[in-house]
């Protein structure tokens, strides 16, 4: 029986000759071993969110400049940052499965069920957990952090 830290610390997985061992990140959900398909690295994930948060900043100056000498001006600024942030990933990722920043690194959100569209609830999900940043931060050996394994997704290569 499994310990109930799953394979989240190390030496909990499978032995290397035991006949169960994950040979690659994926292995044991059918994805390839590289290329389109097989599980994002962390640091495209990383470059991804950046991105977002980025574009969200701009998008967000072009409606409310900021004023970096007020801080008053700056707090709304960054709360509406926030929310441009919120709804150019959860909206894309539920509808496109991809947020802008994704679709530059090249990585998408996938259902581990096989369904086409991640949906509303996951993609909602996904980003409170990624503005907590912990679950997001939190690997396990398939490279798989916390919010993938609560809405039972994975990222993925596109390219």
């Amino acid at each position: 029986m499994a310990r109930w830290t799953g394979e989240w610390l190390p030496g909990t997985r499978e032995q290397e000759g035991d006949a169960r061992a994950d040979r690659w990140r994926g292995e044991r959900f059918g994805l390839p071993e590289s290329g389109v398909g097989a599980i994002a690295a962390g640091g495209r994930r990383l470059l991804g969110l950046l991105v977002d948060l980025v574009l969200a900043s701009l998008v967000t100056s072009l409606f409310y400049p900021p004023k970096f000498d007020q801080p008053e001006v700056m707090q709304t600024f960054n709360l509406w940052s926030v929310v441009t942030w919120a709804a150019i990933t959860m909206i894309p990722v539920a509808l496109f499965s991809f947020t802008p920043g994704m679709a530059v690194v090249g990585i998408r959100v996938a259902r581990l069920d096989g369904g086409v569209m991640v949906g509303l609830w996951r993609a909602v999900v996904r980003g409170v957990l990624t503005f907590v940043i912990i679950p997001a931060a939190v690997r396990n050996a398939d490279g798989r952090s916390l919010l993938d394994r609560a809405t039972r997704t994975v990222v993925i290569r596109m390219r």
